[in-house]
């Protein structure tokens, strides 16, 4: 007779099984959390706009932090499926295709935890994240209140150095970030702006 094997989830860490004690869809969470912890970039009554929102954990940190008077509006390809707070607003949309002037211009934080359909060859996936980090920025550039910021997720390849000089150009300050909570195979790593200049 056969002894019964559990077997365990590769993905499942610690960030995870937190997650889950903490009720969030995903470990993507802590990610923004430790920025948070670092830079202070979402306040009480703040506007903020999550690009590539789904399953929702950003969401969800990022209403807790602005409170009641805060509002936070997020998009995604894929519908959110979570209960969502009443200072929130999910858009079911793509990016490439999203009329930034439709959003308002009032925005004090702009998230990007977006990535692309990995295809397994670095070169192709790195171009990919590239473009998406391009399209939220200029997002970013059109909603962005004077001296607000800008987070976005960038996949290290050919292209990080010229992105991050285009975040360069349009912010006061940048930051490169690395949160102890992505994985450790990941090539992902996070720019931050300060002090949009309108």
């Amino acid at each position: 007779m056969k002894r019964g094997t559990t077997r365990r989830n590769p993905w499942q860490d610690h960030y995870s099984r937190q997650a889950k004690k903490d009720r969030y869809p995903a470990r993507s969470v802590y990610k923004l959390e430790e920025i948070q912890q670092k830079h202070n970039l979402i306040r009480k009554g703040d506007k903020i706009l999550d690009l590539g929102c789904s399953p929702g954990s950003w969401l969800l940190y990022a209403a807790k932090l602005t409170g009641d008077k805060g509002r936070v509006i997020g998009i995604d390809l894929k519908p959110v499926k979570m209960q969502v707070a009443p200072n929130l607003e999910v858009i079911t949309g793509d990016v490439f295709e999203i009329k930034a002037e439709s959003l308002g211009n009032d925005f004090n934080v702009v998230l990007s935890d977006m990535a692309p359909a990995t295809t397994g060859h670095k070169a192709v996936d790195a171009a990919r994240s590239a473009g998406l980090c391009e399209a939220a920025l200029a997002i970013a550039q059109s909603v962005l209140l004077p001296g607000g910021s800008f987070v976005c997720k960038i996949f290290q390849g050919p292209d990080f150095n010229q992105f991050l000089d285009s975040v360069r150009t349009g912010f006061k300050s940048q930051k490169i970030f690395k949160p102890r909570s992505s994985r450790k195979a990941s090539k992902e790593i996070y720019i931050i702006g300060l002090g949009f200049k309108k």
